[in-house]
C-alpha cells in the first residue's frame, strides 16, 4: 500500500535520487521534468540505481516494485496534485527557483503540502520571501546521492512556520533520512561549508607543492574519511586523548589557529564553542567510559577494514 504522494519538481541527478528515496520508503514519487530528452532517461536511471541497491542487499523489495511507484511527466499540476510534500530539484538559478516556487505555491493546496528546495547555494529567504504561502517553505538540502548518504539539512527561513519544519523532519525520518536542523540561514549550510573548508585547504596544499593530488586523496580515503565514517570531528577530538575535547583544544587549538591565520582566517578556537561541544560529548560519551568508547571506535574501524579486505584491495578507492 502506498503511504502518500511526494511531488519532485526537477528530474536531474538529485531529483532522481529523491525519487529513489521516497519510492523505497513506500511513497508514490511523481517527478516533473520539463525536458523531454531528460524525461526519457529518468526511468532507466531510477531502475539502475534501484538495481544497485538490491544487488548490495539495501532494498527490502523487488526493484521493479519500487520503480513502479515512480512516475515521470511534463505536467507540474499532475505531479503535485495530492502531494503532501513537494521537493524542488531545479538547477541552481535564483530566477528559475523563484519562478518555480511561485507556481508551486499557487498550484499546491496551501494547508496540505510543504514546499522544500534542495538548493545548496541559496536560502529560502532568497527564493520565497514574497510568496503568499511562504510559511510552508524551507530548504531540505541532501547529500548526493541521498539514497546512500541519508543526512538532509532542514533550513527554515525566519518566516517558515515551525509546523512545516516538524512535518518535513517527520517525513524525512520516515523515509530513512537523518534530518538536521539548521538554526539560522547561512550560505552553504553545514555540509558544503565543511566540504568547502576541506577542499579549499586541499587545493592550497597542492598549489603550494606540499602534496600531490593523488596523495591528498589518499590521506582522506585511508585516514580522515575512514575515521569520520564512524565518528564525527567532535567525537574524534574527544577520543583522541584523555581529557577529551578540552584537552585537545589546549594542546592543538593554537596550531589550528595558526594554520587558519596562514590562510587569512582569524578564527581561534572559541572557549564557548569548545564548552558547548564538551557538554554534548559528556552526555554522549561519558568520560568515565573513555576506554570503552575508544574500543568501540576501533571495533567499527576493524569492521570496515575487514570488509575492505573481503572486497579486495581496490575498495573503497574508486580511483585505484
Amino acid at each position: 500500500m502506498i503511504k502518500f504522494k511526494i511531488g519532485v519538481a526537477g528530474g536531474g541527478s538529485i531529483g532522481a535520487g529523491w525519487a529513489v528515496v521516497f519510492a523505497r520508503a513506500g511513497c508514490e514519487a511523481a517527478v516533473f521534468e520539463p525536458d523531454p530528452a531528460r524525461r526519457a532517461l529518468l526511468a532507466p536511471e531510477v531502475e539502475q540505481r534501484l538495481g544497485g541497491l538490491a544487488a548490495h542487499g539495501l532494498l527490502d523489495e523487488d526493484p521493479a516494485a519500487v520503480a513502479a511507484r515512480v512516475s515521470v511527466g511534463g505536467d507540474l499540476d499532475e505531479a503535485v496534485a495530492g502531494a503532501v510534500h513537494v521537493q524542488e530539484c531545479a538547477p541552481e538559478s535564483l530566477d528559475l527557483k523563484r519562478s518555480l516556487f511561485r507556481r508551486l505555491d499557487s498550484q499546491t493546496p496551501f494547508d496540505e503540502a510543504t514546499l522544500a528546495s534542495s538548493s545548496s547555494t541559496l536560502t529560502m529567504s532568497d527564493i520565497a520571501a514574497d510568496l503568499p504561502g511562504r510559511r510552508r517553505c524551507l530548504l531540505a538540502h541532501p547529500a548526493n546521492p541521498p539514497y546512500l548518504l541519508p543526512v538532509v539539512e532542514l533550513a527554515p527561513a525566519p518566516f517558515t512556520h515551525p509546523a512545516a519544519v516538524e512535518h518535513t523532519a517527520s517525513l524525512m525520518a520516515s523515509a530513512g533520512m537523518s534530518p538536521v536542523l539548521i538554526r539560522r540561514e547561512v550560505e552553504g549550510l553545514v555540509f558544503n561549508r565543511l566540504q568547502g573548508a576541506l577542499l579549499r585547504e586541499a587545493l592550497c596544499l597542492v598549489r603550494d607543492g606540499v602534496v600531490d593530488p593523488e596523495d591528498l586523496d589518499l590521506v582522506v580515503t585511508q585516514g580522515l574519511g575512514r575515521r569520520w565514517s564512524v565518528i564525527g570531528p567532535f567525537a574524534t577530538a574527544e577520543l583522541n586523548t584523555r581529557g577529551g575535547i578540552r584537552a585537545h583544544a589546549r594542546s592543538i587549538g593554537r596550531l589550528y589557529a595558526r594554520m587558519g591565520l596562514e590562510r587569512g582566517q582569524d578564527d581561534p578556537w572559541s572557549s564557548g564553542a569548545v564548552e558547548q561541544a564538551a557538554e554534548y560529548l559528556e552526555e554522549a560519551l561519558p568520560s568515565d567510559l573513555w576506554e570503552e568508547h575508544t574500543r568501540q571506535r576501533d571495533r567499527r574501524l576493524m569492521e570496515l577494514e575487514a570488509d575492505r579486505r573481503k572486497r579486495g584491495a581496490a575498495f573503497p578507492d574508486i580511483t585505484a
